[in-house]
């Protein structure tokens, strides 16, 4: 199962761009603790109604919660060397604080590729 959760900080404004499909898609970079003394980077990835959030309330220094897949993209540079990037597909934000740019712990959920509802709530019931 290939299920992550990262909670931090934006390290500088989210970037749109739009696939040939004209899909909005939305990148930034995630500042998180990996160690009580090291702060490590990710990659984050959000498309369709996630991206336009993202596009929307997100901005350098804003506090978020991600949930999503791991992924890895390879590449071979100009100079032959093999390259590879871990990234997170974002399949749900959650904005956890604001300095008064507009949102209010606003969550989504809409985004690709669909992960078989891994954030559906509909059997929240316990069966006990």
């Amino acid at each position: 199962m290939n299920i992550c959760i990262i909670t931090g900080h934006l390290g500088a404004d989210p970037e749109s761009t739009y696939t040939q499909n004209e899909t909005l898609v939305v990148t930034f970079s995630i500042a998180f603790k990996s160690t009580k003394d090291k702060t490590s980077w990710i990659k984050t990835v959000c498309f369709k109604k996630t991206a336009e959030l993202a596009e929307r309330y997100l901005h350098k220094g804003a506090k978020v919660a991600v949930t999503g897949l791991l992924d890895q993209d390879k590449w071979t540079t100009e100079h032959g060397e093999n390259r590879t990037m871990i990234k997170l597909i974002a399949n749900n934000l959650e904005f956890l604080k604001t300095d008064g740019r507009g949102f209010q712990n606003e969550t989504s959920s809409d985004n690709e590729p669909n992960t078989n509802e891994l954030n559906s709530n509909e059997d929240d019931d316990i069966p006990f």
